[in-house]
């Protein structure tokens, strides 16, 4: 996927460790994060600033717009997330890395102290990213590196806005925005595809609002048909997917090679359907994966699942609160408070009701 975010906390910092690995990790937790937060300057200074070249000047502008919208229209606890501006080295902050097995589409779960489980691991180096996946590969798995565009330390520190952001386009920006201050509102343990599907959700009907708002029509027609594509895209992974899902049940009675062989054909098939959708109708723009052909494999299909697979039941319950911000996130909070199976249950009904309206 060519935009990403991603929860990551220094909390986890501050608890008990073992082992040389985890030592390791968090080390360089700590030392990106911060490094991070103290390169930081007031984004008001950026723009009183002469020297700023207006491109970057116009974009901090924004930023200040997009962060008193969240506030005022979208009800997202902004706090001071967001107030200062840092210039990075690299089009990426983190780096996210996904392992699942071979024949599974259940990601490998890494846990911590405060945050629980989460389905990737981040890391401020690529080739930190690099060595730890060298280890799942080695036992079989697939995995994926993907660059994060931004992650969230859940209101615990004052995020800031960065390069990552501004590279962006105006609207892609303003939506990774409210993607990461939706993670304020909410957040379950161990359960990445609630938090990040809703995160998504509150992006996507924010940012609809937002472009009603500033009545760019053009922007908002494009916004549009990027998530008509999405949409489309996501319904071809769920059908490769419950082909892969049956396929991966027949282990003991398949051999392995004939279940690689079987995996292969599903990915192909997926990627003929994912170029002709992008020939037919995504008017010349890349899709969520890129341009085709995609290399395909279990980690590239759970990390884009678990951005997508409740999207449509966060909306439908947005709707049913009337497009009531706060309402809606108080009932996302009952949600949450449910066990396990009872809301994914909920989460499946709320699916089945949403009808997209375009």
């Amino acid at each position: 996927m060519k935009q990403l975010s991603q929860i990551y906390t220094v909390l986890l910092l501050i608890t008990f460790m073992s082992g040389c690995s985890s030592i390791s990790y968090y080390a360089q937790a700590i030392r990106g994060h911060l490094a991070l937060t103290m390169a930081g300057e007031p984004v008001d200074s950026f723009i009183a600033n002469k020297g700023t070249q207006d491109g970057l000047r116009n974009k901090l502008i924004l930023s200040r717009q997009a962060r008193r919208f969240a506030s005022e229209r979208l009800g997202l606890p902004t706090g001071d997330a967001f107030k200062d501006y840092v210039a990075l080295d690299r089009p990426w902050v983190v780096v996210n890395l996904v392992a699942v097995p071979e024949f599974s589409l259940q990601p490998h779960q890494w846990c911590y102290p405060v945050l629980g489980c989460q389905a990737y691991r981040g890391y401020f180096h690529l080739e930190s990213a690099r060595r730890e996946e060298q280890h799942f590969r080695a036992e079989g798995y697939d995995t994926f590196i993907g660059g994060v565009t931004a992650y969230s330390t859940l209101g615990w520190f004052d995020d800031p806005l960065h390069s990552a952001f501004t590279n962006l386009a105006d609207d892609r920006m303003v939506a990774l925005m409210f993607h990461e201050l939706a993670h304020r509102v909410v957040y379950i343990k161990g359960d990445t595809a609630f938090n990040e599907s809703f995160a998504t959700a509150v992006e996507l009907e924010g940012l609809k609002l937002w472009l009603t708002k500033q009545g760019d029509t053009s922007a908002f027609g494009q916004a549009l048909t990027r998530l008509e594509l999405r949409n489309r895209t996501h319904a071809l992974v769920e059908t490769a997917s419950t082909d892969l899902e049956q396929l991966y049940q027949q282990q003991g009675a398949l051999s392995e090679s004939h279940l690689r062989e079987h995996k292969q054909r599903i990915f192909e098939e997926l990627n003929v359907a994912y170029e002709r959708l992008l020939a037919n109708g995504s008017g010349g723009r890349e899709g969520p994966f890129g341009a085709p052909p995609v290399a395909f494999n279990n980690a590239r299909i759970a990390l884009f699942t678990q951005y997508n697979q409740h999207v449509p039941a966060f909306r439908q319950l947005l709707k049913q609160s009337s497009y009531d911000f706060p309402a809606f996130y108080r009932a996302v909070e009952s949600l949450s408070r449910q066990p396990d199976k009872q809301r994914r249950q909920a989460l499946q009904d709320l699916s089945e009701r949403f009808e997209e309206n375009f």
